[in-house]
């Protein structure tokens, strides 16, 4: 779990992030979504330690984490998985050396283990007998997953994605969505991930968080969000007015109005 406790964020005489608190709860995934310039990015460097708030808290398992020393940090760090948002993989390496890196880097297993244990996270992650192509071979939805694969390689209980669908078609979208929860809810990790993919947030904001112009706008959950009467919140999420007539049609049938078998097709003409 990671409590977050009134953070604020400046640079200069801008505050970016204004009196934020939230709950990020294991075992789910805990959506921080908002248009460019809301905050919700200097929020993740906040949470990850790459950013020091200017007031606030941020704790980690009931450790203040904002207060600790170097080593503390370090500690904490070695819990926290990283998926970037390009899967920032290293060109120059392949897929086995790209996902063994965290464990050259914190463990001192032996090679075999390095190995046995690489080998496991890409049977996961459904990349077997993909150790030794490199990243320029392998499409965009392989190198997310080799970069989730590295992500969850030392057992993490805290995983950041950073935009987990960017660049990538809807379909694959959908597959590396549901890698994520499965993940998360197996491991039971604390899942926080920054995006705009609306398809993410309806199948997979177990937990949602929506900033504007840094302050914490609205909190729900994917089943709430249809139902938000907030403006700002649907302004954003419901821009389209396809989505628009989607959203209306959904309150319809939860509120018995229609049936909930129709075609949705049917429903939009």
């Amino acid at each position: 779990m990671i409590e977050v406790n009134n953070i604020v964020k400046g640079f200069g005489d801008k505050i970016v992030i204004n009196d934020v608190s939230a709950v990020m709860e294991p075992g789910k995934c805990n959506l921080i979504i908002g248009s460019s310039g809301s905050g919700k990015t200097v929020f993740m460097k906040c949470l990850v330690g790459l950013f020091t708030p200017d007031r606030g808290q941020i704790v980690y398992q009931g450790e203040d984490f904002t207060s600790m020393d170097d080593n503390g940090k370090k500690e904490i760090r070695k819990q926290i998985g990283m998926l970037f948002q390009g899967s920032a993989l290293f060109d120059s390496l392949n897929v086995e050396q790209n996902i063994q890196f965290p464990l050259d880097m914190f463990t001192d297993w032996s090679t075999a283990e390095k190995r046995k244990r690489v080998n496991e996270v890409l049977a996961r992650v459904n990349l077997k007998d993909a150790n030794k192509k490199f990243p320029a071979e392998i499409s965009g939805g392989m190198k997310k997953r080799v970069g989730i694969a590295r992500a969850i390689v030392l057992n993490p209980k805290y995983l950041f994605c950073d935009e987990p669908n960017s660049g990538l078609d809807p379909q694959t979208s959908l597959v590396i969505d549901k890698l994520i929860k499965e993940l998360t809810e197996e491991y039971q990790i604390t899942t926080v991930i920054n995006t705009h993919d609306m398809n993410s947030v309806m199948e997979i904001g177990d937990k949602i968080i929506y900033m504007y112009q840094g302050h914490k706008e609205w909190e729900g959950n994917n089943k709430e969000i249809i139902f938000s009467k907030n403006q700002r919140l649907n302004d954003f999420i419901f821009a389209s007015e396809f989505l628009r007539d989607a959203k209306d049609m959904r309150m319809l049938e939860q509120a018995g109005k229609i049936e909930n078998n129709r075609n949705m097709d049917d429903l939009l003409k």
